[in-house]
Formats: structure tokens, sequence, C-alpha cells
């Protein structure tokens, strides 16, 4: 079933790779530059999953993802962080904050419409 997306990354060629791996799917993809932004987008519309970097200015994933946690509305959202962060302390961090999946760029388009499947059915 067709999910809506939204791809937080201050790379507009990620997003751009991103959004064209998840339209593939079948999905509507929103998206942002950073974690400000992508707050605002969490306006009460329908989001089903968020994929986002940790490493962006104004506001970096972990943060964004603890303050999407604080709202109501999309507390149970599934977030999937995908960066070129692999150390285990910023996947705790990640995790800690709310993250429910970490990948690793360079990723294949394949794996990451995978994994939105598993996280998001």
């Amino acid at each position: 079933m067709p999910k809506t997306i939204l791809i937080v990354d201050d790379s507009a060629s990620l997003r751009q790779v991103v959004k064209m791996a998840l339209q593939g799917a079948g999905h509507t993809v929103i998206e942002a530059g950073d974690g400000k932004s992508a707050l605002a987008l969490l306006d009460g519309r329908t989001v089903d999953m968020a994929i986002c970097d940790v490493n962006m200015p104004v506001m970096n994933g972990i943060d964004f993802v603890k303050a999407v946690k604080e709202k109501a509305a999309y507390k149970f959202m599934p977030i999937l962080m995908l960066t070129t962060e692999s150390s285990e302390k910023q996947k705790e961090a990640g995790k800690a904050a709310g993250a429910k999946a970490w990948m690793v760029k360079p990723f294949a388009p394949s794996q990451l419409v995978t994994a939105v499947q598993k996280l998001c059915p």
C-alpha cells in the first residue's frame, strides 16, 4: 500500500535519489533540507514515515527525531536514519531519540525500499 514519506536531508541530490526510489515503489514523497523545515511539514497531514540524515544545518537528525516524538500525532511514526555516520555512539543516540532503523550511505535503492516496506507495512 502506498505511503507518504518525508525525506529530510541537506543534500538535494541525495533527496532526489531517495525520492526516485520511493516513487518508483509507488510512494508519495515530501522533502525538507533540515530538521526544522521538516518539523514545519508535520502540520497534521498524514505522514507515514520519515527518512532522515544525521548531520544537517539548522537542526540535526537526532534533534529532529526527539522533536517528532514530542508531537502526539507523529509519536509512533517510524523514522529511518540514512547517514554516513556508522559509529555505535551515534546509533545509540539515534535509538535513544526514537529512530527505528539506521542505514549507512552509500546504499542500494532496492535496500531502502525493502527497509521502508518492513518499517511501514
